[in-house]
């Protein structure tokens, strides 16, 4: 049983010809232009990442505030 990838189906609907010819080994006229946009990918994915991992390091400091904040308010309070 052969696996067909998401990818495959997108190409197969965008032109049959074309996910065909990939199908039977033949090289695409367009190689640089696929390449630029699997580099382009590429890039957007690690700034993708880098964003979230930023987002949990920003929250992480908000809550460490918060928490320190509620201790120095309970320290006031108390003593």
């Amino acid at each position: 049983m052969t696996r067909v990838r998401a990818s495959e189906v997108a190409s197969y609907a965008f032109c049959a010809r074309a996910w065909a010819y990939a199908r039977q080994g033949v090289p695409s006229e367009n190689e640089p232009a696929l390449d630029a946009g699997t580099a382009w990918h590429r890039r957007h994915g690690r700034r993708v990442l880098r964003a979230g991992c930023l987002r949990l390091v920003g929250y992480a400091l908000i809550l460490s505030a918060l928490v320190g904040t509620a201790a120095y308010l309970t320290r006031a309070a108390v003593g």
